[in-house]
């Protein structure tokens, strides 16, 4: 286990604790046994079944997974521990209403990725369960989804 500058430790060894704007809420996932504000951590959860090299090679296998999608103009290169509360868009639907589809409690795998020609970019959030892949403008403005679809 990591401990990060604020006696925060980790079960995974990344830096989420220390990074995290929320962390005093929280208390590190050590504390929490890896369910921050209540919810579920891909990183902890795949840590503390596989341990950290199998976390790693998870992440791994999910980028290779989202760049055989096939979506024009998306290739990830990393993804990122992200917490659902700064990814989870409303997308409006066709009837007119918006559904979120992340929990704002758990936190996922996931990355930003500009598409170079146009104002808008890709995001892309992910667990064990699913992957979901957005199209947004300028502070996630007008999210669109690309893709959500059950993992195998």
């Amino acid at each position: 286990m990591k401990t990060d500058s604020k006696n925060m430790q980790t079960l995974c060894g990344m830096d989420c604790c220390v990074r995290c704007s929320r962390r005093e809420e929280c208390g590190g996932c050590q504390n929490v046994n890896g369910h921050p504000f209540g919810g579920n951590c891909i990183a902890a959860e795949c840590t503390k079944r596989d341990g950290t090299d199998g976390f790693l090679r998870f992440k791994e296998r999910l980028i290779e997974e989202i760049n055989a999608l096939g979506i024009k103009g998306l290739q990830v290169n990393e993804l990122n521990l992200l917490n659902g509360f700064f990814v989870n868009l409303e997308y409006p639907l066709e009837n007119g209403e918006k559904v979120k589809l992340l929990k704002d409690n758990n936190v996922y795998l996931g990355n930003q990725i500009e598409t170079g020609d146009r104002e808008r970019c890709y995001g892309v959030v992910a667990d064990e369960r699913h992957i979901l892949v957005c199209e947004y403008g300028c502070n996630g403005a007008d999210p669109e989804i690309i893709l959500y679809k059950k993992r195998r």
